[in-house]
């Protein structure tokens, strides 16, 4: 499971982003460094820290073009397995598909630019006098081509496997893309992980080079499943009749009829759109409703768009 904020040291606040450091960064990083020799250790540190500064940026890649199409986010996690960035998105697959390919977008800008510089550094001579700093750039150059190459793999939840549901979500609307996609998902994690097998045994013959694309493996499968599940939902949610008269102020979504939410005071559920937003178990007026489809909270005010209702009419839903 991906981690959240919890357990996290917070680096940085840049562009109203909180950049979050994940505890266990260190503890991969120590098992990745401990065999550096001591005249090794110090370049082996900064490309590893390099790593995570490429990380960085991709991710701050998703949250500017999340916030170009209209979006929000202010928190970015880096952890051993890359980074998050916390974004919410307008549900709409055009929104969704450039907030997700500014990412690897961002990897395809750094890819000459690194390549330039390692061109020169040789053609100047640069590297037959500091191999180091050429050595450097070397690894960070293949960093972030593979970087790039796997988080273009149609995996569900990586860049790639969330554009090919972009993409299928304009022809096959919200829930079926996402069952696609995760469906594609679930079978591609096992050629990545026979692929780990390869390299780690038949290559290396070091079954400790398998824990960490097998726990990447691992994740990733556990991902993809919660987003199938999620996507079940999402069908079952499309087929449930609609409160016609009112829409979500911020993805126009209409609301679906039927006791989906929790009262914030008792904990019963109910529908707040047939009791103007008053929990008819405890007569506790709620603040705010939550869009079942965007995530976003609006008071009753924001989302009805139909007359006002009179005291003592009767709760209706209409088709």
């Amino acid at each position: 499971m991906a981690p959240s904020r919890s357990g996290s040291i917070r680096l940085f606040r840049l562009a109203g982003v909180d950049v979050f450091l994940h505890w266990s960064w260190f503890l991969v990083a120590w098992y990745f460094l401990s065999g550096s020799s001591q005249a090794m250790l110090p370049l082996n540190i900064a490309v590893y820290v390099s790593l995570f500064l490429i990380v960085l940026i991709h991710e701050f890649g998703h949250v500017l073009a999340s916030r170009q199409v209209g979006g929000e986010s202010r928190e970015i996690l880096l952890w051993p397995f890359g980074g998050i960035a916390f974004v919410k998105t307008p549900p709409r697959p055009g929104a969704e598909l450039w907030a997700i390919a500014a990412g690897p977008l961002v990897n395809v800008v750094l890819y000459p630019i690194l390549y330039w510089v390692i061109q020169l550094g040789d053609a100047q001579g640069w590297w037959r006098e500091n191999p180091e700093i050429g050595f450097y750039f070397v690894q960070v150059f293949a960093i972030n081509q593979r970087l790039l190459l796997f988080n273009l793999l149609p995996i569900f939840p990586l860049d790639g496997g969330q554009m090919l549901r972009a993409l299928l979500w304009f022809k096959l609307g919200r829930a079926q893309s996402l069952r696609i996609a995760t469906t594609v998902g679930l079978i591609g994690i096992p050629v990545v992980l026979a692929g780990a097998v390869y390299w780690g045994w038949i290559r290396v013959r070091s079954w400790q080079d398998l824990i960490f694309p097998g726990s990447m493996a691992a994740l990733l499968a556990y991902e993809c499943y919660r987003s199938y599940k999620h996507a079940h939902a999402l069908k079952q949610l499309a087929a449930l009749p609609r409160h016609t008269s009112v829409a979500c102020p911020t993805c126009h979504e209409q609301p679906p009829g039927g006791p989906l939410w929790a009262c914030g005071s008792c904990g019963n559920r109910f529908d707040p759109f047939s009791t103007r937003s008053v929990c008819p178990h405890c007569n506790t007026l709620q603040p705010n409703i939550p869009c079942v489809h965007c995530g976003s909270s609006h008071p009753i005010e924001r989302w009805d768009v139909s007359p006002p209702r009179r005291p003592g009419d009767p709760p209706v839903i209409e088709m």
